[in-house]
């Protein structure tokens, strides 16, 4: 019995079919561990990956509040009418049937600012003078009854904002099939034929004292360029 006892403790197949045994669970422990450790980089992962989206997702809205959206500037119509003679009209509408947002006429003479045009270039400045706040609101920049004029620099008299006449009305309801172009219209009145320029012009306001009148061009067009600057100062 002790032979048998002694070699079987120190039988080799004994001692191989244990240690295999006992291998067994290491191996089985360890491939536990190897997809505990996957299944926790998989979390760490998408943890990661989700921190990157809302990262991207910030960053965006970030983005977006820092660049404004483009701003679309209003385009009206312009018209400059007058007798050959007599003061140069200007009124700006939102279209050509609606009544004008602001008239006004200027002492220059319709001829002096047709050559002025006909160089290339002509500025317009209407200036009037800013009155002291009260508890009243400020009249608006369009609504200003009294201005100095200057056209390409130099002073040219007052101008004046009236409203829209009966023959005002004549002209621009003459005009309204036109969307740019200049031409003549035959008068009535003893004064002669009315001169008269139309085209659409790009409105910029700068704030509550200043805003500008731009004339677009057609493309490819290489016509004369109108600009208008209302200010308060």
């Amino acid at each position: 019995m002790k032979t048998i006892m002694a070699r079987t403790s120190h039988d080799p197949s004994s001692s191989s079919s244990s240690s295999s045994s006992s291998k067994i669970p290491f191996q089985r422990i360890r491939k536990g561990s190897d997809q505990g450790e996957r299944m926790v980089g998989d979390e760490e992962a998408k943890k990661k990956a989700s921190s990157a989206a809302e990262a991207v997702s910030r960053l965006r809205s970030v983005l977006t509040a820092a660049i404004p959206a483009r701003w679309s500037r209003p385009v009206l119509t312009g018209t400059l009418f007058g007798h050959r003679r007599g003061h140069v009209n200007l009124a700006f509408q939102v279209d050509a049937r609606s009544s004008p947002a602001v008239l006004v006429e200027l002492a220059t003479p319709t001829s002096t600012l047709v050559r002025e045009m006909a160089s290339g270039l002509a500025r317009i400045a209407l200036e009037c003078e800013r009155k002291e706040e009260k508890t009243t609101a400020r009249t608006s920049l369009l609504e200003e009854p009294l201005w100095r004029a200057y056209c390409n620099g130099r002073k040219c008299g007052y101008a004046v904002r009236r409203e829209c006449g009966p023959a005002d009305w004549k002209v621009l309801r003459a005009l309204e099939p036109v969307s740019m172009g200049a031409g003549v219209l035959p008068g009535d009145d003893p004064d002669g034929d009315i001169m008269y320029m139309r085209a659409r012009f790009e409105r910029v306001v700068g704030s509550k004292d200043s805003e500008a009148f731009y004339m677009i061009n057609p493309d490819g067009n290489t016509g004369p360029e109108l600009s208008v600057y209302l200010l308060r100062v």
